[in-house]
């Protein structure tokens, strides 16, 4: 691309010769980033920036993460204090009170009733933490041969066993074959004829009735619980049909199925509320989270349960012993929950989550502006998430990959998944930023 190597750029940094070598980076084109590397040395609010000092706006929250802007002090300090008065405690048999502390604000955003909270660190270990959650209540509850799980096609719930069995994205499952058994895949919602559409779609709300077939098939009574993404966020933003979620929660609960929503990226405020359970109207009954909950500052994620799973499975336990045997060494650390409530506080105090919905028709009419272009093929978007198909080159994925390098390079950073450019930017954009992010999309992707 005939950009300055950033990894000489940075020589004042004292990177030793090859350094660049010993890193193996994950999902990602290892061999051609190494040739061709592209860095972020800091951040600050809506911009990242380059060893060169180039400033790249963050149109993805770097991963669906930074909600409220890069490098938020208020953050920093809380981890600081932290780590400078208690760094570590383990999980297990022991506790500090800050876990206490932010398990309850953390209840007080979502649903009614999902309000005993388990911590992890990721959300691929909430996924994984969610299944055997529903394995252990059903087993509690006198059915134990409830095993079986249902998913869709193009979904994504993480790189653990657990969740790249569950997922619909090809490639991971062609990397790693169909990891556990017992996992069936409904259609997914991406129609033809929802092409273009903003918001909900109006078509494809029957296809929920996969389900319903799934339970005459195997029968419902052996299903322990589906899995589904509000809005599929990684696939490139799908949001659900109207009437689809509302007919999964009806199918779950004539057959005593648990509904579990994976919100790792549709939660804290993506579609316009808290979660998506509140945009879309539909309350699971096992709610996994992640990313935003420390506005990615430490790794932490969360799995939000009724409290009647609560208390089935700890009522079931003997008195003095464990109920339920799992956990992580890192499970609730002291920094990443001083992080999680700095960040509850600015939700609070900032009212992040409004101020998102606020911007959503803004965000979502700069995005629908580009459907001009020749190269795209689709857009979707919900809240403050959208999505981009560019038209296929002659290998699937190669033009969406050239496509978010030569963005870049012209000052934007976002996902891409396949031929899908993805937006999600942090919360704190103001309309120029928006402005920002279309002009560079239009600019680039009309020389693609």
């Amino acid at each position: 691309m005939g950009h300055t190597d950033p990894l000489i750029a940075a020589a004042d940094h004292a990177l030793l010769p090859g350094s660049r070598e010993h890193f193996w980076m994950p999902f990602s084109p290892n061999k051609e980033f190494k040739r061709e590397p592209r860095l972020f040395v800091r951040a600050q609010g809506m911009y990242c920036y380059t060893p060169e000092g180039r400033e790249v706006i963050d149109a993805s929250s770097g991963l669906f993460c930074v909600a409220a802007g890069h490098c938020r002090p208020e953050i920093a300090r809380a981890v600081y204090e932290q780590m400078s008065t208690l760094d570590f405690v383990a999980p297990f048999l022991r506790a500090h009170p800050r876990s206490f502390e932010l398990a309850e604000r953390v209840a007080q955003y979502t649903p009614a009733g999902l309000n005993r909270v388990f911590f992890v660190n990721s959300g691929s270990e909430a996924v994984d933490t969610a299944m055997k959650m529903a394995l252990m209540v059903h087993r509690v509850r006198g059915q134990p041969q409830r095993q079986l799980f249902i998913s869709r096609e193009r979904a994504y719930h993480g790189v653990n066993m657990g969740g790249v069995s569950l997922a619909g994205m090809a490639n991971n499952r062609r990397a790693f074959g169909t990891g556990l058994a017992g996992v069936y895949h409904m259609r997914h919602t991406a129609l033809p004829e929802n092409r273009f559409a903003k918001g909900q779609p109006e078509h494809g709300a029957e296809l929920a009735d996969d389900l319903q077939r799934f339970c005459q098939l195997y029968g419902g009574e052996n299903i322990a619980a589906v899995f589904v993404e509000p809005t599929a966020g990684s696939f490139g933003c799908l949001p659900p049909p109207r009437g689809y979620l509302d007919r999964l929660r009806a199918i779950c609960d004539a057959h005593g199925i648990l509904l579990v929503f994976d919100e790792v990226i549709t939660g804290w405020g993506r579609m316009g509320a808290n979660f998506g359970a509140q945009a879309f109207g539909v309350t699971p009954d096992i709610m996994t989270m992640a990313k935003a909950i420390t506005n990615g500052a430490q790794p932490m994620g969360a799995v939000a349960a009724r409290q009647s799973v609560y208390d089935a499975i700890t009522e079931a336990g003997p008195a003095t012993g464990v109920e339920f045997f799992h956990g992580y060494t890192y499970s609730a650390h002291p920094a990443a929950c001083a992080a999680g409530l700095a960040m509850m506080d600015i939700f609070r105090d900032e009212r992040l989550i409004e101020r998102a919905a606020a911007m959503t028709p803004y965000f979502l009419d700069a995005i629908f502006s580009l459907r001009d272009l020749p190269v795209i093929t689709d857009i979707r978007g919900v809240g403050m998430m959208a999505a981009i198909d560019v038209a296929p080159d002659a290998v699937p994925g190669a033009r969406g990959h050239e496509a978010q390098k030569r963005l870049y390079d012209a000052g934007l950073n976002l996902k891409s998944t396949g031929d899908a450019l993805i937006i999600a930017p942090p919360f704190v954009a103001e309309r120029h930023h928006i402005d920002e992010i279309a002009g560079k999309l239009r600019t680039v992707l009309a020389g693609l």
